[in-house]
């Protein structure tokens, strides 16, 4: 699942709206959804996500931060190191072969570090 598809899956539970249901309001299908909502789809356009900030009345602040979602949502990252350091080239391939080891508390806490680094840059 991605960031995008689990904010896509809250805000239809908090409206209590079906996946077959919104779908049928985007002019989408429920197995299209159904597969963004689950990372099985790449990152939603910029198109399809005004459409969802138009179905759900979304505004300014949380607009925001949906689009954000959906620009970090590709279920298939790929980081490009050309012309950067070999450490760099190191860290992107150590992330990118153990992603899947790490628990939540370390995603978390490796994410807050990195924020912090690159807002302290700022």
């Amino acid at each position: 699942m991605t960031p995008f598809g689990l904010r896509l899956r809250e805000l239809r539970a908090e409206r209590g709206i079906t996946q077959k249901e919104m779908a049928a309001g985007l002019g989408i299908s429920a197995a299209y959804l159904s597969a963004l909502e689950n990372g099985r789809r790449g990152a939603p356009s910029w198109q399809f996500v005004q459409k969802v900030i138009t179905f759900f009345n979304i505004i300014w602040d949380d607009a925001e931060e949906l689009q954000a979602l959906a620009r970090t949502s590709h279920p298939r990252a790929i980081v490009d190191t050309v012309g950067l350091s070999p450490e760099a080239t190191e860290l992107a391939n150590l992330l990118a072969s153990h992603i899947g080891d790490l628990t939540r508390a370390d995603i978390d806490e490796i994410s807050h570090d990195l924020r912090v680094r690159l807002n302290r840059r700022k």
